[in-house]
């Protein structure tokens, strides 16, 4: 596993922000980790970056305590923040180029780092920002910017915190498919938050939902999605009454109209359950 938290634990005086969290991630997965502002992602997070110390528990992150890590295991490791504000006066090509020396050293015929700049600006949209600074460029090229200085080490472990932030559809779609790749192609371990449910069902092969500093459900889209029975919708009219009804199998449900009915169904729409439904079910349940 890369990624390997057993039993973790964080305590603040009298106040205990996780439980018995237990988790781990396999080379080239992407994992979600979801819940609600409180719920304890941020410092699962921090402590698995290696920026806060945990109260019990135990955490690996490619085989090292984060705890103890050195500079080697820091240069396999990438952090997207929510936000970054330093290096206005910088040219977005140059602060790459200069970020990107700092993984030299640490670059192995099997890892070669950094990843070259205009690779890295090509990869993340940035091409015609090359030559700006960083103060002028809009809210959406500041957040590629933000993932691109996250990924030039070529991390094997990817920190996504809310990385879409700000960004247009054209260019979350843009980045999903850059995070797929790297997963796909790299296998680079990526562990994501975020409130975009969309998001998570697009990118994540399983999903973590923390609520309360307790794991309360994790699997993928689809096993989150069956812990709700009945969730899928199917609507449709006949002689043009309408008619609505849940059913856990909306298919079977649909070829039985039919059988029944025929051609006198009419204005059919199914609606399956989504991610948000079940996460939203989850997390009431808690409060």
């Amino acid at each position: 596993m890369v990624l390997t938290v057993d039993g973790l634990r964080m305590r603040y005086g009298d106040r205990e922000v996780l439980q018995d969290v237990t988790f781990d991630a396999r080379p080239g997965e992407v994992l979600a980790l979801l819940g609600p502002n409180g719920a304890g992602k941020s410092t699962t997070i921090e402590i698995l970056e290696g920026f806060r110390l945990r109260s019990a528990g135990r955490v690996e992150v490619l085989g090292v305590d984060p705890a103890a890590a050195d500079e080697r295991w820091r240069s396999r490791i990438g952090i997207v923040l929510q936000s970054w504000r330093d290096h206005g006066n910088w040219r977005v090509r140059e602060l790459l180029h200069h970020l990107g020396t700092y993984y030299a050293p640490y670059a192995t015929p099997a890892a070669p780092r950094p990843w070259p700049a205009d690779e890295l600006l090509a990869a993340v949209g940035l091409t015609a920002s090359a030559g700006q600074k960083v103060r002028t460029l809009s809210g959406g090229q500041r957040r590629r910017l933000d993932v691109a200085i996250g990924i030039v080490g070529r991390p094997d472990v990817l920190f996504l915190d809310e990385p879409t932030t700000g960004f247009d559809p054209q260019a979350r779609a843009e980045f999903h498919d850059l995070v797929r790749r790297l997963a796909a192609e790299q296998g680079t371990t990526v562990l994501l938050t975020t409130h975009d449910l969309d998001e998570a069902s697009k990118l994540a092969q399983r999903i973590v939902v923390l609520a309360g500093g307790r794991i309360i459900a994790s699997g993928t889209t689809g096993q989150l999605t069956e812990l709700i029975a009945g969730e899928d919708e199917v609507r449709w009219s006949v002689d043009g009454r309408p008619f609505r009804e849940s059913t856990p199998d909306a298919t079977a449900f649909v070829r039985a109209l039919f059988t029944r009915y025929g051609d006198a169904v009419g204005d059919l729409e199914v609606r399956r359950a989504s991610l948000e439904d079940t996460y939203l079910t989850l997390v009431r349940e808690q409060a």
